[in-house]
């Protein structure tokens, strides 16, 4: 399949639409034309990312000098975004509102098409030091918008935040300048930081240096994407930023990260170092898989289950790609996608709820399809999803990554997934239970009421959840559905292309 000559166009207008979004926002500080504004910049960018997605199909194209890398894996974590961004968007419109912070809501836009900006830039970026840059934006900006609802908790999360990631993601820089040292005693002093400049030199890398370089860039951006146990941050940040910031942490931010991973992964196969680099993100994936299942086991607030529950499944995108093969990409990427659908469902579920109710606690949410008729039954599908079970796409996504562990050296990790996993699926879909089926307790009844009387003074609240607030999830579930049921068979191609790119011999 030839590029598409279109390719450039599209390109500029993922990366600039937010752009003109932030500038929207800022120059007219009303709060309709910001959230207007947002959503069309996030309708383009997704429409722009369905084309580029078609145009990663064909050869790997460069542009800007070779700075802006757009190949299928880059192209993939583009889809993945746009999607969150989109979804985000929507419901920001309709949970945004009630907040009564209309004077304050153009400051919250402005950052949320930053942080979208950022996302995107991500998997774009050829140099590897540029994506660095990229990767250290995303933190600066999403750090206003965990604490833009100013409570004490929010502000000591968006603190912890940035504290933790900011120390792991300078363990990644040191990794990155080592890399590029061990090159420079290769290419000389000065070369193009490139993945595929760093992926010629790696068979004559001194192994060492490779290693440990490695092993800081693993620990590093596994910390931006919440392995355990760099993930203390992810529960705080997660559970106290506004649901559509939660949304984009999830969806977005952590797969941005994952995509580091993966390609310096393609570097240590080239740099002929053993089996260190991937024995190493598989024990980090099935450690991820383990503190997951303890905290979801024994979890009471709403929003940090969701929190684990990312940890959980970017455990599981570790295992594939530390697995590797055509499986294991497969099973990745696919999961990518399957898990930024699924989750972006799951917090507008339990934003709703925590509106309703007006309580993060697990406890305090009780016979939830009597407030919730419509969001909460899409709310309780998405449960069903997020813990693998059939026919949802993270089912599907799943087992092939399990094929892919079987058959590479580190079965034991499939053999030790499968137990995790079912822990998770016991022990997430209990909590639910409760939620749904459960009548709930005098005090909690109690408490119930309180909440519905102070509720009632909140603006906007009257009628929520409005329809801004529950198409989302009806567009983020019937995809997740289809995607069960069908592997489509550009899919198929599209990860072969990836899994050619990300071997050791590089790009086709």
């Amino acid at each position: 399949m030839a590029p598409t000559p279109l390719a450039p166009t599209l390109l500029a207008i993922t990366l600039l639409a937010p752009l003109v979004a932030i500038a929207a926002c800022v120059a007219t500080r009303h709060p309709r034309v910001a959230e207007a504004a947002n959503l069309v910049a996030a309708i383009l960018v997704f429409a722009a990312v369905l084309g580029l997605v078609r145009a990663s199909a064909g050869a790997t194209q460069r542009y800007l000098s070779g700075y802006i890398l757009l190949d299928a894996l880059g192209a993939w974590g583009l889809l993945c975004v746009a999607c969150v961004y989109l979804l985000g968007s929507l419901y920001a419109i309709g949970y945004m509102r009630i907040m009564g912070e209309e004077d304050r809501l153009h400051r919250f836009y402005a950052l949320y098409a930053g942080f979208a900006f950022t996302t995107l830039s991500g998997p774009l970026m050829n140099n590897v030091g540029v994506y660095w840059i990229a990767i250290e934006l995303t933190t600066l900006i999403s750090t206003f918008l965990v604490c833009f609802e100013l409570g004490r908790e929010s502000i000591e999360a968006a603190w912890k935040y940035i504290v933790v990631v900011s120390a792991g993601i300078s363990l990644a820089l040191l990794g990155t300048i080592l890399f590029y040292w061990a090159g420079s005693l290769v290419l000389g002093p000065t070369y193009d930081m490139t993945w595929e400049a760093l992926r010629d030199v790696a068979p004559r890398m001194d192994p060492a240096l490779a290693t440990t370089a490695f092993l800081l860039v693993a620990v590093g951006f596994g910390t931006k994407v919440g392995l355990a146990p760099m993930h203390t941050w992810l529960p705080d940040a997660h559970s106290e930023g506004p649901t559509p910031v939660s949304v984009m942490l999830s969806g977005a931010l952590l797969n941005t990260a994952m995509i580091g991973i993966a390609r310096y992964l393609q570097i240590s196969d080239a740099a002929h170092i053993g089996r260190i680099p991937r024995a190493v993100v598989v024990a980090l994936g099935a450690f991820s898989l383990f503190v997951a299942a303890l905290f979801i086991v024994r979890q009471r607030g709403i929003k940090r289950l969701l929190a684990y529950s990312s940890i959980e499944h970017m455990g599981v995108l570790a295992l594939g790609f530390g697995f590797g093969g055509p499986l294991g990409i497969a099973g990745a990427l696919y999961h990518m996608l399957n898990h930024a659908l699924n989750k972006s469902l799951m917090f507008f579920g339990a934003g709703n709820a925590m509106r309703v109710w007006r309580s993060k606690r697990i406890a305090a949410i009780r016979d939830v399809p009597r407030r919730l008729p419509v969001s909460g039954w899409l709310w309780l599908a998405g449960a069903v999803a997020i813990t693998g079970a059939p026919p949802f796409g993270l089912f599907l996504s799943e087992i092939v990554i399990l094929r892919a562990g079987l058959a590479s050296p580190d079965a034991w990790a499939a053999y030790a997934m499968v137990a995790l996993l079912i822990v998770i699926f016991i022990g997430f879909l209990n909590h639910f239970r409760a939620m749904f089926f459960d009548p709930p307790s005098n005090e909690d009844a109690a408490e119930d009421a309180a909440a519905a009387e102070r509720a009632a003074g909140t603006p906007g609240a009257h009628g929520f959840p409005t329809l801004w607030c529950t198409a989302p999830m009806w567009l983020a579930l019937v995809p997740l559905l289809a995607m069960g049921l069908w592997w489509p068979d550009f899919f198929s191609h599209l990860f072969d292309l990836a899994s050619r790119q990300l071997a050791a011999g590089g790009a086709p």
